[in-house]
């Protein structure tokens, strides 16, 4: 199924409908001591490695608080390319936009929608294995693949706990900490919730609350959707109002 059918097929659900409840910020456990659970860190570091293994599709909802509230979809192939669809995350929510890393680099890429009848195209934002530049990052990609190497890195600064699942959220969940005050955190500290099969359901994180919707079996590969083409990439920001010149006659 395509993302722009996966993102549209679920715009009914979600929305950036007014009176939405805020996305709680996350904090620490109470319960995450200074070296977290073992048991429990191992438990995400197995559940990490199956992940970085699992090929799958997904849709998610992610509650950016305010009544915010956006469809995601990860697209992970089995040979580790993979592609985060955003409903609205782009040109200040009015333009649906893809990350796709695959063995040429990492892209940004328009979608196509019912509002939106464009033929699809990619700008090429970094070489493969290196960060999207912070004006183009969608924040959200990480969750799905950058993060794993840290839960599986045992000697990372992060301190594990598992704790009650999120509401409606599947799966076992567990409760990230740093361990280095005097460092950045590794990773975005919050709550992660995993199948067993290692595919994430849920997380509590500083940008908002994602929670897995559906799920399919995903593709051998990720392919890039439109044609490579050279120019700036969307910015994520509202582009600026466009200011009509005067027609009132020069002194």
């Amino acid at each position: 199924m395509s993302a722009a059918v996966l993102l549209s097929g679920a715009a009914g659900a979600c929305g950036d409908a007014a009176g939405g409840t805020s996305a709680p910020t996350p904090t620490a456990s109470a319960a995450v001591e200074a070296t977290g659970t073992p048991d429990a860190r191992a438990d995400l570091a197995a559940r990490a490695a199956l992940a970085m293994d699992k090929a799958y599709a997904a849709l998610y909802t992610l509650d950016e608080g305010g009544g915010k509230t956006r469809n995601v979809v990860a697209t992970v192939g089995a040979d580790g390319t993979w592609k985060v669809d955003v409903g609205g995350g782009a040109l200040g929510g009015t333009a649906d936009v893809s990350l796709v890393s695959v063995a040429t680099g990492v892209y940004q890429c328009s979608i196509s929608s019912a509002t939106n009848p464009i033929t699809p195209t990619c700008v090429k934002l970094a070489d493969a294995g290196k960060r999207v530049p912070k004006e183009y990052d969608l924040q959200v990609q990480r969750l799905f693949r950058q993060w794993l190497s840290v839960f599986t890195d045992r000697q990372a600064a992060i301190a594990v706990t598992a704790v009650q699942p999120l509401t409606g959220a599947k799966g076992d969940c567990f409760s990230v900490d740093s361990t280095a005050a005097s460092l950045a955190a590794p990773v975005d500290i919050g709550i992660y919730c995993y199948s067993a099969d290692g595919v994430l359901t849920a997380a509590r994180v500083s940008f908002g609350v994602l929670k897995e919707v559906s799920q399919s079996t995903g593709p051998a590969t990720v392919q890039l959707p439109g044609a490579v083409v050279a120019g700036p990439p969307m910015s994520l920001d509202a582009p600026p109002p466009v200011v009509q010149p005067s027609l009132a006659p020069s002194s």
